[in-house]
């Protein structure tokens, strides 16, 4: 014998107790609505709103978007240098910074260990002496306390609050920037963020002594001006810290580790810790702009029969030509067409000073 089975509510009788859900189940009886109808009745009413919403209710327009001001192209200005020297060598290498420095639309200070006996020159930077760092720790063997005052360089550039600074740059007083070429390289960073920019060394004994990710402070190095503002806040107690360490430049890499900056690289930056002659890896430069020189004094002269310093200056006649650096690829490039030798003596050296994209100008220099 077969018994019918009831169906059970969709609502347990039990819940018949509380008035709400016994009105529900005698509703849901009424309208036999099984879970499944329920489920399909609820997507159409919630379609039919969506398509209301869209088409039908009246939308506020949006606002145009507000475009911020393109910013100003980076200037010579804009960039403030700042010089690591001393009452003793500034006057013997004075010669070195006016091969780059234009009162005129260069910004630099030099910063000094104390006063110069005589006055300087209106084609040269302002001075000024350094701060006390006497209550600074410094704990390397046979090294020099002046480390310390070197690398406050960089807190007592950024406490100047010099206005319109948008780069703050750190070199030696042996070092010779070829400025519009730095403008363009740094033109590429936003200065508003956090930049260090620089170069390791040429020697690989020397990165790996110190650091392959450290601008060597020689070559000089850039810092943004936002990160420079924190830089400074922090500087004076990463100097407690790092009273082991050797060199300025490896006290402001260790403390911009702390804040989270690695170096970007830059290779148109050149610290040169190699002896004599210079020209084959000028020859070989990579395809940037060259950015800075350092430790002249120690190199041989970039053209033959000239001290130094007129090889430099005869190098700046080129480079100040404004079509030069009229590309945003433009570097001095070398190249040795001719180059006759009598033993150790030259006889004529030909230096192309050229562009990536075309070869724009030619030097012959002879011997005299």
């Amino acid at each position: 014998m077969f018994f019918k089975r009831s169906k059970k509510p969709l609502i347990n009788s039990s819940s018949t107790s509380n008035p709400l859900l016994f009105y529900l189940n005698k509703m849901l009886k009424f309208i036999k609505l099984s879970p499944s109808r329920i489920k399909d009745l609820l997507l159409i009413v919630s379609l039919s709103i969506s398509l209301f919403l869209v088409f039908l209710h009246p939308q506020t327009p949006l606002p145009l978007a507000v475009t911020a001001p393109s910013r100003s192209p980076t200037r010579r200005h804009h960039l403030l240098f700042s010089i690591a020297s001393s009452a003793g060598s500034f006057p013997r290498r004075s010669s070195y910074i006016r091969l780059w420095y234009t009162p005129r639309d260069t910004r630099a200070i030099a910063f000094l260990d104390q006063r110069l006996s005589s006055s300087v020159g209106p084609n040269l930077p302002p001075v000024v002496v350094s701060g006390d760092t006497r209550s600074f720790p410094y704990t390397f063997k046979s090294g020099l306390r002046s480390a310390i005052r070197v690398a406050r360089v960089v807190k007592e550039a950024v406490d100047r609050n010099e206005k319109g600074i948008r780069w703050f740059v750190f070199g030696d007083d042996d070092t010779v920037f070829v400025v519009d070429n730095l403008v363009k390289v740094l033109s590429k960073y936003d200065h508003d963020k956090w930049y260090y920019v620089g170069s390791n060394s040429e020697s690989y004994e020397q990165n790996l002594k110190y650091s392959f990710d450290m601008a060597f402070g020689g070559g000089g190095f850039a810092i943004s001006y936002s990160l420079g503002k924190v830089l400074a806040r922090v500087l004076d107690s990463c100097l407690m810290r790092y009273a082991h360490l050797y060199g300025s430049d490896s006290r402001i890499w260790s403390c911009l580790v702390e804040l989270g900056v690695g170096l970007t690289h830059e290779p148109g930056f050149h610290q040169v810790d190699v002896r004599g002659s210079f020209f084959g890896m000028l020859t070989a430069h990579p395809l940037s702009p060259l950015v800075s020189l350092h430790h002249l004094d120690a190199m041989d002269p970039i053209f033959p029969n000239m001290d130094r310093t007129r090889a430099l200056e005869h190098l700046f006649k080129a480079v100040k030509f404004r079509f030069m650096r009229a590309t945003n690829s433009s570097l001095i490039s070398f190249q040795c067409r001719k180059l006759f030798l009598r033993g150790r003596e030259v006889q004529e050296l030909r230096i192309t000073l050229c562009s990536i994209q075309e070869n724009i100008l030619e030097i012959h220099v002879k011997d005299h």
